[in-house]
């Protein structure tokens, strides 16, 4: 597959890229040697292949999900100016 100039027009009209007229052969050519290498890749024998997440088969170590830190809410809500209910009040911008 390769891409005629009219596509190209319209891939940089839809991407909203400026495209000068000089620069169009390169990108043609740049971008049709991406898509030469995709259909390579299509080409490619995957059958019989498991899917992987990544490129490496790793375990993630996980941590135990404890609190370390503690609660310093009532600390901060008392030099607030307005507080109501745990939440702090704000004076309202939108009418």
């Amino acid at each position: 597959m390769s891409l005629s100039d009219d596509q190209l027009r319209r891939l940089a009209r839809l991407a909203r890229i400026a495209l000068q007229p000089g620069e169009s052969a390169a990108l043609t050519g740049r971008l049709n040697r991406v898509l030469a290498m995709v259909e390579e890749m299509r080409r490619v024998d995957t059958a019989g292949i498991e899917p992987m997440a990544h490129a490496q088969d790793l375990v993630q170590p996980l941590r135990e999900d404890s609190v370390t830190e503690t609660d310093h809410r009532e600390r901060y809500q008392a030099v607030a100016p307005a507080v109501e209910e745990g939440l702090y009040l704000v004076p309202k911008v939108i009418e």
